[in-house]
């Protein structure tokens, strides 16, 4: 049996060895191992590589409303209320999509062995 896509296991928040064992305990808390086919998910860090991803997209979805809605002729009312679910949506999405951005970027980094750099003391590159 093949391995799953790393991306697509990510997206679906399970293992990217089995692509069953689920990635999560809790809300973006990482299993130290995959409950069904034991990998060991401990030797990877995503940093705050999920965050920086997803933050940049949704403001990239959501910074031109952001900018538009102040120059709009609507009433002060209707523009709060607006604003407050621009706002909502902006969290939201931003809450949504971190999950699945860490499992993306997490079951690539131990599919291509991603880890920490070491340096050589001697090598002069």
């Amino acid at each position: 049996m093949s391995q799953p896509s790393p991306i697509l296991s990510g997206i679906r928040q399970r293992c990217g060895q089995c692509g069953e064992g689920k990635l999560y305990s809790s809300y973006l808390k990482l299993h130290e191992t995959c409950p069904v086919c034991r990998r060991d998910m401990s030797s990877a860090d995503t940093a705050d590589g999920p965050a920086f991803f997803v933050g940049f997209g949704v403001l990239l979805l959501l910074a031109p409303f952001l900018f538009l809605l102040p120059m709009s002729p609507l009433p002060l009312v209707p523009m709060i209320i607006a604003f407050i679910v621009l706002c909502a949506a902006v969290v939201g999405l931003s809450l949504w999509l971190l999950p699945v951005a860490k499992g993306v970027l997490l079951n690539l980094q131990l599919h291509h062995g991603a880890e920490e750099a070491s340096f050589k003391p001697g090598s002069e590159d």
